[in-house]
């Protein structure tokens, strides 16, 4: 059945460009990618793929060109097709002080590639890419390669991760990325050792909003399904970019339309409705989104084991305190006293609590969640608390390693 894709719901005023981000994790020397002086760029096609994705087949049928103010949609993927070769030589034949962090799907590793023509180079030379690796052993495998080849393939837009190219040869799957070298959100709310400032959190915020609505603006929807902090993903000038689409899928046009997934591990992000019944909805991304909305505004995160029992789910706990703006005040993280005003923290107490809502049809969609964080970061005045020390802004140094999950 052929889709048109052609429209977003699209509110997204990034001027940044058309290129994405990368999964990687330390050293900020760089940004580039290249591919084997053998390999050229290239159309994927269904050898190099797979069979085509339903997203592929509405895709191929979209004529191409800009969506909205910012958003691309190719008529095929266009990326480079690399030879298991190229990527040992660009990794060092994936050497452990190469690799950037490791998750689901493999381990990811830091290549070298020229900045042109995209072929390996010599370490220190040209720029640098993030390679992922499939472990063999890994749940994840061959589906979730194609579906990111398929989707990041086709779609560009400033806060998605950019794909630059790809690898399938025997039993090695390969992906290539753009490299982000400010790491993760999870990362600097979690693991810095300094706090990262509230301007920041917001702006990180407005761009992964950027993103979600984006993908779920397009005329075929696309659910995102893997909404958290490690997936959100921070270039040199912590612009937010989502990474990972390897568990995205496509529902149809009908109002409230959902698909039946079979429930995986999920580390607290999951929506109540996806839990029950395994039924995801675009708004099912949404409530995702609130739970990070939760973390930036505590600096705690979502769900942790470690917590006294009971107050193991931080939604089940704060969440009755968002909507007051009596109370929302002292949910707020202790570590961006000052940076922020109580009108803002009310606002945000607000969306956040209407993102968590129980019943997704009660849930905003991405083009509101979007609007009213717009207006916050506009409102946000720093009014100094005299027992706060300065508000604090996000350090560019390198002294902590940033942690990846893929």
């Amino acid at each position: 059945m052929g889709i048109c894709i052609s429209s977003i719901s699209s509110s997204s005023s990034s001027k940044t460009g058309l290129h994405c981000h990368a999964s990687t994790n330390n050293h900020s020397n760089g940004t580039g990618f290249s591919s084997s002086t053998t390999t050229t760029l290239a159309t994927t096609t269904n050898s190099s793929v797979g069979p085509q994705s339903q997203f592929s087949e509405a895709a191929s049928e979209y004529s191409g060109g800009i969506i909205g103010d910012s958003g691309l949609i190719l008529e095929s993927p266009s990326l480079k097709v690399y030879s298991f070769q190229d990527l040992t030589t660009a990794t060092k034949n994936f050497r452990p002080d190469s690799m950037l962090g490791q998750g689901g799907f493999g381990k990811v590793y830091r290549g070298w590639i020229d900045t042109k023509t995209l072929a390996p180079s010599k370490a220190g030379s040209g720029m640098i890419a993030a390679v992922k690796r499939l472990n063999s052993e890994s749940v994840q495998g061959f589906a979730e390669w194609r579906s990111e080849v398929n989707f990041l393939g086709r779609l560009s837009h400033p806060n998605l991760v950019k794909l630059l190219g790809h690898c399938r040869e025997g039993k090695e799957l390969l992906l290539v990325y753009e490299y982000m070298p400010k790491g993760s959100l999870s990362h600097h709310l979690f693991q810095r050792t300094e706090p990262f400032s509230w301007d920041l959190r917001i702006k990180i915020m407005i761009g992964a909003a950027r993103g979600l609505a984006f993908l779920h603006g397009l005329q075929r929807t696309v659910i995102y399904r893997e909404f958290n902090p490690s997936n959100i993903l921070l270039d040199s000038n912590y612009e937010a970019k989502i990474s990972d689409l390897g568990q995205a899928k496509l529902v149809s046009l009908q109002a409230h339309s959902h698909v039946a997934i079979r429930i995986m591990e999920t580390y607290g992000y999951a929506a109540p409705e996806y839990l029950e019944t395994g039924h995801l909805y675009a708004k099912s991304d949404v409530y995702g989104f609130g739970l990070v909305l939760l973390e930036i505004m505590t600096g705690l995160r979502v769900y942790d084991p470690k917590r006294p029992h009971g107050q193991e789910s931080l939604v089940d706990l704060l969440r009755p305190k968002l909507s007051s703006e009596d109370k929302v005040k002292y949910i707020m993280d202790k570590a961006i006293k000052g940076q922020y005003s109580s009108k803002v923290a009310t606002e945000m107490g607000r969306i956040t609590f209407s993102c968590t809502k129980p019943d997704p049809k009660k849930r905003p969609n991405m083009k509101e969640v979007l609007d009213v964080l717009e207006h916050i970061q506009h409102i946000n005045l720093v009014i100094p608390d005299l027992s706060s020390t300065k508000p604090i802004t996000a350090s560019s140094s390198q002294s902590s390693p940033r942690h990846y999950q893929f």
